[in-house]
């Protein structure tokens, strides 16, 4: 099990590094965005290679941050239903969910994004929109978003074997929208008294 963690490990260092980076994907998005809009209502011009860029920008940051937010353990949920379990029945139920939902979707998704991509590239595809950009970079994002994904899904069902084992402890331990609610608000009581 130890080799299984330092892979878990080395996984989401990977990931959190590349969560950080595309994270400046959203402020490159804006700039872009801003600039196309000034350009547009300043001098009266339009470029659709500004457009799309702007929307492969939002399209990269959003793939390629979605293993960085498995990561985080932030992904959406319903709580009233998961939280009324115990812990060890949540681990089962991401456990659950991880290898019989998670990993099938973005197996099928890798295997058919492949050859999607791969056409792509090699026909040179461009947009349909005059200017437009060349798409196969665009394609290729969803390819390596679900690749990390994958991995990301891969660490998280070795963290939760190691977790329901007793291996680890908890890495993320479960805080309910009320009692996350209730935390902030005794922070906040604490930033005002002082």
């Amino acid at each position: 099990m130890s080799g299984l963690l330092a892979l878990s490990r080395a996984i989401d260092r990977f990931n959190e590094v590349v969560g950080r980076w595309v994270s400046w994907l959203i402020l490159a998005a804006i700039l872009v965005s801003a600039g196309n809009a000034v350009i547009r209502k300043a001098f009266n011009m339009s470029s659709n290679a500004w457009l799309e860029l702007q929307w492969y920008l939002f399209g990269a940051a959003f793939m390629l941050a979605a293993a960085y937010t498995l990561r985080q353990n932030e992904h959406v949920r319903v709580d009233v239903v998961y939280g009324a379990f115990s812990r060890r029945v949540q681990h089962w139920i991401d456990l659950f969910g991880h290898v019989f939902f998670l990993m099938p979707f973005v197996i099928l998704m890798i295997v058919y994004f492949v050859p999607y991509v791969g056409l792509s590239y090699r026909s040179g595809e461009m947009s349909n929109n005059a200017g437009g950009l060349i798409l196969w970079p665009a394609k290729s994002v969803l390819l390596i978003g679900f690749v990390l994904l994958g991995f990301q899904g891969i660490s998280e069902i070795i963290k939760k074997i190691a977790v329901i084992r007793g291996d680890i402890d908890d890495p993320n331990p479960f805080v309910s929208a009320h009692g996350q609610a209730e935390l902030e608000a005794k922070a906040l009581a604490g930033e005002v008294r002082q």
